[in-house]
């Protein structure tokens, strides 16, 4: 599927981005090298004529993508999670895209139902409105349950856009391979890992199912957060291609103009935002990823409403403690702290300076500390951290990608309401209770109990593993089989356990 067929879509693709002035900006940003260049140019100069014109009040990258269709959309919004390939600047310009696409009519949201709840509209739904949103995958319907008279929202994808994004999945890899051939050195921005990424996403995001999961794991999590809802799936009406949540009533939060006459307080609405997604991110391990303006709104009571669930992003508990003192150690100004977190993580080689780091961090922070609140920028301090720990050598934690452009979005949505929103401010009421509960006393007596009852599932074999270390240790000189390498660490590991369990219980005792 990704031969010559996409020739045409790959030339078509080069004149609109040659058309819209995008071709330009695209190279600089990749800082690509002279064939690939002398290759864009090829595909585009000469046919720029065939090229899509676009919207002219669009900066030109989003500009293009946004012509050439809904799978370039999806593919310009998973780049904008990947500053560390299409570099900070130009994720910041990707994020303006959006999913406002005219929608499909709707007979044809109507027969997709009909087809998945296997009977006529009217017998699960006493009204069926026309859609209310349209997105570049699916639109969503404003309808009314016929057996409770409850308001829901039905979520349906695009008749026919599995197809059309296999067709120009496939041109993007063709893409791929062009560029990985034409320049071996462009193999370190991982083009067709890139693409291989984005399929994976789209893939999921093309059965509604998955997108379901998300919502209802997020529910779950955030179902006793005061001033935050998430709309409940209805799972008995949710298939591969529609979902069904609670209707979420509110305002956009893009629409100042009504929010202010709603009398709704914005400072409050602003750092409500950032405080949960901190909350999330940190408490949960597990977070809203695509949490702009139009995936927000406010309901009628203040409260902030959370939707479209298609990209959630997921780190694990040490990273999350990781996190959240690097974030503590900027707000406190500790910068040999930050430097001692990043070494301790093994984010930076161990055969670095630490004070040297610690300086270089300090040159990250202190600027951002001298501005006023309304002045200072996540999007500049992470750029400028990327720099940093770039020259120390840190390699890119895949992990932390989507949390660090998250948090960019975020804080613009808060500026946005209260453009003297003090971001630091804001965030550290969340970090210090979060690392009060994880850090300290408490965390450690917890840790130690999830290690002991993981070690326990080894009691029946506590016998033979302690004998078979008696006797390692009664033979020396005789190398010990990497195949009993486990064992022994569960020995070590269980010994260590029970030790410190036992200084616990003296302790408490």
């Amino acid at each position: 599927m990704r031969g010559p067929h996409n020739i045409w879509r790959l030339v078509r693709t080069g004149a609109t981005f040659e058309r819209t002035g995008a071709m330009g900006a695209v190279l600089e940003a990749l800082d690509a090298p002279r064939p690939i260049r002398v290759a864009a140019r090829i595909l585009g100069w000469p046919f720029k004529w065939l090229g899509l014109k676009g919207d002219p009040m669009m900066p030109p990258v989003p500009r293009a993508l946004t012509a050439l269709g809904p799978a370039y959309i999806k593919f310009g919004q998973i780049l904008s999670t990947r500053p560390d390939v299409v570099g900070p600047d130009m994720a910041l310009e990707l994020q303006v895209l959006q999913d406002k696409l005219p929608p499909f009519p709707l007979a044809e949201a109507r027969a997709v139902v009909e087809a998945e709840l296997h009977g006529p509209v009217e017998a699960t739904f006493s009204h069926f409105s026309e859609p209310v949103a349209a997105a570049s995958i699916a639109q969503v319907h404003r309808a009314t349950l016929a057996d409770s008279g409850r308001e829901v929202a039905v979520k349906i994808l695009r008749p026919g856009i599995e197809r059309a994004f296999k067709r120009d999945v496939d041109a993007f890899h063709l893409i791929a391979d062009l560029v990985e051939t034409l320049s071996p050195s462009s193999r370190r921005l991982r083009p067709r890992d890139v693409v291989d990424h984005f399929e994976g996403v789209v893939t999921q995001e093309l059965d509604l199912r998955i997108e379901a999961s998300a919502a209802g794991e997020f529910y779950a999590n955030t179902a006793e957060d005061e001033g935050f809802v998430v709309p409940k799936v209805e799972w008995n009406m949710s298939t591969r291609r529609m979902m069904v949540l609670e209707w979420a009533e509110g305002l956009p939060l893009s629409d100042l103009a009504a929010i202010d006459a709603a009398r709704h307080d914005r400072k409050k609405l602003g750092a409500t935002v950032l405080q949960m997604f901190l909350r999330h991110a940190l408490r949960d391990g597990y977070f809203h990823a695509d949490m702009h303006q139009g995936n927000l709104k406010v309901a009628p009571n203040g409260d902030v409403v959370a939707l479209d669930f298609g990209i959630m992003g997921r780190i694990d508990e040490y990273t999350r403690r990781v996190y959240a003192e690097i974030l503590m150690g900027f707000i406190r100004k500790d910068y040999r702290r930050v430097a001692e977190v990043h070494f301790e993580a093994g984010y930076v080689p161990a055969d670095r300076d630490v004070g040297e780091f610690a300086q270089a961090l300090r040159s990250v922070g202190e600027p951002i500390f001298g501005m006023e609140a309304s002045r200072i920028s996540m999007g500049h301090l992470l750029a400028y951290l990327f720099e940093v720990t770039e020259r120390f050598g840190m390699e890119t934690r895949t992990e932390l990608i989507l949390l660090q452009r998250t948090m960019v979005v975020v804080e613009g949505v808060g500026r946005s309401l209260d453009p003297d929103l003090n971001i630091w401010a804001v965030a550290r009421p969340e970090v210090e209770k979060y690392i009060a509960q994880s850090i300290g006393p408490q965390a450690m007596a917890r840790d130690l109990m999830r290690t002991a009852m993981v070690l326990s599932r080894f009691g029946p074999r506590l016998p033979q593993l302690a004998e078979a270390a008696l006797i390692a240790h009664a033979h020396p000189v005789r190398p010990i089989p990497p195949s009993r390498w486990p064992e022994r660490l569960v020995v070590g590991a269980v010994g260590i356990t029970l030790g410190l369990g036992l200084a616990l219980a003296m302790s408490v005792f």
